[in-house]
């Protein structure tokens, strides 16, 4: 994720201090990788050298002073521009499974058993993805998705290629 421009985005709304910037991005998008503090100030000491965001004041506190920003016009204008340009879609044609299961096979290991552990261990994982959007709200939810739906496809080859084993065999030893 585009940590810089998540925090220009959560800007938008107004000025904010980095604690309070660090809070709402681990209530909306840190759930399973929360932001560490060093990461907020660094990020947002180079938004601020990139003129992206400026400081709005500064209040004294117990500890040390909090500095509060805001997003500039070229902070809202990069926003705008990551918004409305697509994530580039992964088409995972060096996959590391697949890798495993050639090896396998070249080894005359059991490519099988290889299948069979990577799709208890896919399982496991949806059925925690599951139980956690039974538990969760609609962000949740929809991230929750987003993940089943790419291990559901991973299933989906991990089963086909379980039934080409014996042809891909084939290749690989020839």
């Amino acid at each position: 994720m585009a940590i810089g421009q998540t925090l220009l985005g959560l800007l938008e709304a107004g000025p904010r201090h980095g604690y309070e910037l660090k809070r709402a991005y681990d209530e909306r998008f840190g759930h399973d990788r929360p932001l560490h503090y060093g990461q907020v100030y660094a990020t947002l000491a180079r938004l601020l050298r990139n003129g992206l965001v400026t400081e709005s004041g500064v209040e004294p506190g117990g500890g040390p002073e909090r500095k509060s920003y805001a997003i500039t016009d070229a902070g809202i204008t990069d926003v705008e521009q990551w918004l409305s340009t697509p994530e580039k879609p992964e088409a995972y044609l060096q996959n590391t499974l697949y890798t495993k299961v050639v090896l396998a096979l070249m080894s005359g290991r059991d490519a099988a058993t290889v299948l069979d552990t990577q799709r208890a261990a896919h399982l496991k994982v949806m059925r925690e993805l599951t139980r956690r959007k039974a538990e969760g709200d609609l962000a949740d939810t929809l991230i929750c998705d987003h993940a089943l739906f790419h291990l559901e496809a991973d299933l989906r080859w991990l089963e086909l290629t379980a039934a080409r084993l014996d042809e891909l065999a084939g290749q690989v030893k020839g």
